[in-house]
């Protein structure tokens, strides 16, 4: 837990409800800024090799290239998805054991890998 003001400096606090989710989670989920940083530096690495796709298609590329940076772009998507699922697994649901909530938190990651998975 959050032991001084410096703590709170490195850790941010958010609720995952200013993004698209179809449950409401339990429970804040805390991250650590170089985490979150993380995320969202590859986030944005694959947002400008996306736009390059679209460069590429606009320009009329041959389609074997367009398709070779589609699936680079896929395999950085799910390199995102490991890094938030490990973070997820090692704090969040941690977190959730500590205060006896779980069970909640095990079926809201089984949707959520429902979802991802399909």
């Amino acid at each position: 837990m959050i032991n001084s003001i410096s703590d709170t400096t490195k850790l941010r606090d958010h609720n995952h409800s200013d993004s698209i989710h179809i449950a409401a989670s339990s429970h804040p989920h805390i991250h650590s800024e170089e985490s979150l940083r993380a995320v969202v530096n590859r986030l944005s690495r694959i947002e400008g090799h996306i736009r390059g796709i679209k460069a590429m298609v606009q320009e009329s590329r041959p389609c074997p290239d367009v398709l070779v940076q589609v699936a680079a772009v896929r395999g950085a998507l799910d390199r995102v998805a490991r890094l938030i699922l490990d973070e997820h697994l090692t704090q969040c649901i941690a977190r959730a054991a500590e205060e006896g909530s779980i069970e909640v938190e095990i079926e809201e990651l089984k949707a959520a890998l429902d979802r991802f998975l399909a």
